[in-house]
C-alpha cells in the first residue's frame, strides 16, 4: 500500500492530500488500511497507515481518526463490499476531466481504453463531498464484481481491485486510457472505434496476462529502495 501511495504522488496522479486508498484485512472486508488524515503520498509508510473497522460507529471520535469523507467512502464501500478488497480513490487530471463532460463513457479506441470495455461504470449523481451520505450512495453503486472502475461525475475516479497491485495498476492504465481519449478528442478529427468484439477479446486478453500488476508494484519497490525511500518502514 505504502508503495502506491508514494508512486501516485511520483507520477502526479494525487490532489494535495484529499485523496485515499484503503485496503481490506479480514475476510469480510470490514477491517481495512487506510492513509492518515491530511498526509501527503509521498510521505506515507506502512507504518504511518491506520486500522480501522467500517462497523465502529465512533471511529471518528477516536484520537488518530480519519479525514471523515474518506471514511465516509471507504467505510461504506468496505461495509457493503466485500469483493472490493483494495479501494483506490483519486483527481487525477484526465480521469477528472472525463468525469466533467456530460458524456462521460471511454470509448475504445486503443489497447487502454478496450481494457475497460463493459467494465466500468459512471455515477451520474454527484451529491458533495463524501461523507456517510454520498459514501453510502456510492458503495450502492458498485455491488457488481465485473465493473471495477467508477468513473465519478463532477468528481473523479475510484478503483478496487483484489490486492494493492491489482487497483494500483487499474487506476494506472485507467488516467493514460482517458488521457489518450481526451488528447484524441482534443486534434477535432474522427475517432477509430474498436467493435465489441475487438474490445471484448482485447480486455479478456489483457486480463489473462500473466503477472502483470504484480512485475509492475514490484519495479516500483525497487524503484523506492534505490531512491532511498522509507516507505516500507
Amino acid at each position: 500500500m505504502a508503495t502506491s501511495f508514494q508512486w501516485t504522488a511520483h507520477l502526479g496522479l494525487h490532489e494535495a492530500v484529499a485523496n485515499h486508498f484503503s485496503l481490506a484485512v479480514n475476510n469480510n472486508g470490514t477491517q481495512f488500511l487506510m492513509n492518515p488524515n491530511q498526509v501527503h503520498f509521498s510521505r506515507i509508510r506502512a507504518s504511518d497507515l491506520l486500522l480501522l473497522d467500517a462497523d465502529d460507529p465512533d471511529t471518528l471520535n477516536r484520537p488518530g481518526a480519519p479525514d471523515p469523507t474518506t471514511w465516509g467512502l471507504h467505510g461504506a464501500i468496505h461495509r457493503r463490499c466485500p469483493h472490493a478488497h483494495c479501494v483506490m480513490h483519486t483527481h487525477s487530471i484526465f480521469a477528472t476531466v472525463l468525469a466533467s463532460l456530460a458524456d462521460s463513457t471511454l470509448p475504445r479506441i486503443d489497447q487502454n481504453t478496450a481494457t475497460f470495455f463493459k467494465r466500468y461504470l459512471v455515477d451520474n449523481h454527484f451529491g458533495g463531498l463524501t461523507f456517510e451520505e454520498e459514501g453510502e450512495r456510492c458503495a450502492a453503486a458498485l455491488q457488481d464484481p465485473k465493473k471495477k472502475t467508477m468513473i465519478m461525475g463532477n468528481h473523479g475516479v475510484l478503483v478496487f481491485g483484489s490486492d494493492p497491485a491489482d487497483a494500483f495498476n487499474r487506476l494506472y492504465y485507467f488516467e493514460r486510457a482517458a488521457e489518450t481519449y481526451i488528447r484524441a478528442v482534443q486534434t477535432g478529427l474522427r475517432l477509430r472505434v474498436l467493435s465489441d468484439e475487438i474490445a471484448e477479446k482485447t480486455s479478456l486478453e489483457l486480463e489473462g496476462f500473466p503477472g502483470q500488476a504484480e512485475s509492475h508494484l514490484s519495479e516500483i519497490k525497487d524503484i523506492l529502495r534505490t531512491e532511498g525511500s522509507d516507505f516500507d518502514s
